[in-house]
This record gives structure tokens, C-alpha cells and sequence, in this order.
């Protein structure tokens, strides 16, 4: 059992409230998902051409030195630290950049990239997490999460989600794959790269390898229904927005909310209890094997 959540803003105005919206939905989740919590901050309406590096580091890492050492290699490094995760800003591309990182700074867990996403996450209390990154002070145009009861693997950062397996793309995931082991196998030849043994891992990495051939979100999850298979039901995030789907049998909770200023998804009900005129709100259960989206 875990617990999922996304917010989608319809308003520009609305921005500066989506961390305090968000937290206040992760903490009513925290009683689905005791282990571990995440979420992804995305804004759409970045046009320039930075890409942001979403980074974990370890207890011990020297920040300052870092900042010394990658600043000499790329002069427009801007570097935002937030309790033990740093948001690498630069123009550099991911194919540099990444491979940098992964040649020089082997200590160091890279949990996402794009011009559009901040990944956050933690092992510990949701609402701990919460408290640590100051979510509610975060702004952005929409948002998922996650908090993590663990079922098919360790309680590390590694296990904890959202999974970002693509630039701008993140996955959450409620529920659990009986075929990922032998899907992790297949996506591995096509060359994607696996940090964990999670079972969402896999889904992210499905996704993202599918997005890039269909360019459709709808068709992309539509191909999940013939090709995972489980319980499940997603949020996958993009640059542009976010999707819900629930596979056909349905056994995993969720609910949405909608009204003319936001889209609210969640497993329970209780975590979009504290959003502005939610009692106004269309409420209803997202169908069996349908795909919703909004924004993509």
C-alpha cells in the first residue's frame, strides 16, 4: 500500500501555491506510506534553455568544493541546495553534463534532469520529508508524489520514488508488476539504464522508451494495459503535465477532483481534503483501463 498524489494548476496566478497545496496532500498520505516520500515540482512555463540536474548527496559530500571544481568546468553553473540535494542549473547538455557527473562524481545519485522538473526524496516520515525540502514554499504549475510502503524492494533512496527516466519524465506509481523482471531484461538491450530492482523503475523506463517513439502520453499508457502486467495505478509527469491510469481490474484506489482552478489526483480523498473549494469540485473515481491527462 502506498499513496499517490498529483495537482494540476489551470492558473498562472496559482503557482505560488502548489508546494503549500502539494504538502498538505503528502502529509494526509503519510498513513499509506510510512517509509519513504518524493515529489516533482515541474514548471511549464520555463522557455529558456537551462536544463536543472535534480541531485542526492551523500552525508559527508563537500558541497563548496563541488561548487569550486564544476564551476571551473562550466562557467554558468547556478547550484540550489536543499537539505542533501542540490538542483544543478546549467545550459550545458544532459549528454555533457551526465557524463561528467557520472565520471567525476561517482558518490553522487542523479534522480532526474529537464528544463522543467526539481525531483526531491527521502527515506524517512513524509511528513518529515516535507519539513526538510520547506515544500510549502516551492511554486511551479503542477506537481505528483509519493509516499512508500515498501513491498517489492529495500527501504533506500533507491527504492523511493517518483522515478524520473527521461528529461522532463517522472513516474508514481500505487501497486505492484509481476513481469518487470523480465521487461527490465528487454528495456537493458534497448539500452536503458536501471538504478534499483523496483518494479515502478521498470514502468518509468517502459514509458519513457515508448514516449520516445509515440509522442503521445494517452497512446504511450494505452500500450501499458497489453504490456504490464499487475495492479497499478499511475501518474506520469511531463514538462507539459500529467496522466492518470488504472489498470483494468482497478483494485488500486484513486480519486480526482477538478475544479475551474486545479485538477487534484490521490489515492484517498483525505489528501485533497485542505484544497480550496473542494467540497465545489467534480469528484470521481478515474474509470478502468482509461487514460486521463491534462496539459499533455
Amino acid at each position: 500500500m502506498c499513496g499517490i498524489v498529483g495537482i494540476y494548476l489551470k492558473k498562472k496566478n496559482l503557482h505560488q501555491k502548489l508546494g503549500n497545496y502539494l504538502s498538505g496532500m503528502l502529509d494526509n498520505m503519510s498513513s499509506r506510506g510510512p517509509d519513504s516520500a518524493g515529489f516533482a515540482i515541474y514548471n511549464k512555463n520555463n522557455s529558456s534553455r537551462t536544463y536543472k540536474y535534480s541531485v542526492c548527496c551523500p552525508s559527508d559530500f563537500d558541497i563548496k568544493k563541488f561548487e569550486i571544481s564544476v564551476g571551473n568546468e562550466f562557467k554558468d553553473i547556478l547550484i540550489k541546495s536543499v537539505s542533501d540535494h542540490l538542483v544543478i542549473s546549467t545550459k550545458t547538455s544532459p549528454k555533457l553534463f551526465l557524463s561528467f557527473l557520472g565520471n567525476n562524481y561517482k558518490e553522487l545519485k542523479i534522480i532526474g534532469y529537464g528544463k522543467s522538473i526539481e525531483i526531491f526524496k527521502q527515506v524517512g516520515n513524509p511528513k518529515e520529508i516535507v519539513k526538510k525540502f520547506k515544500l510549502n514554499k516551492l511554486q511551479g504549475s503542477h506537481a505528483i508524489g509519493h509516499t512508500r510502503m515498501a513491498t517489492e524492494s529495500a527501504i533506500t533512496l533507491d527504492g523511493s520514488h517518483p522515478y524520473s527516466t527521461g528529461e522532463d519524465e517522472c513516474l508514481v506509481h500505487n501497486g505492484s508488476l509481476s513481469n518487470h523482471n523480465n521487461l527490465r531484461r528487454k528495456l537493458i538491450k534497448k539500452g536503458k539504464k536501471f538504478d534499483s530492482f523496483n518494479d515502478t523503475e521498470v514502468a518509468a523506463g517502459y514509458i519513457s522508451n515508448q514516449l520516445s517513439e509515440t509522442k503521445s502520453m494517452k497512446k504511450t499508457l494505452t500500450k501499458c494495459l497489453s504490456n504490464l502486467d499487475g495492479f497499478y495505478t499511475f501518474i506520469a509527469g511531463t514538462k507539459n503535465g500529467f496522466a492518470v491510469l488504472r489498470d483494468e481490474i482497478a483494485c488500486k484506489p484513486a480519486v480526482i477532483a477538478e475544479t475551474k482552478d486545479y485538477v487534484a489526483v490521490a489515492s484517498e480523498f483525505q489528501a485533497m481534503a485542505h484544497l480550496p473549494d473542494v467540497n465545489k469540485a467534480k469528484i470521481y473515481e478515474p474509470e478502468p483501463g482509461v487514460v486521463y491527462t491534462w496539459g499533455n
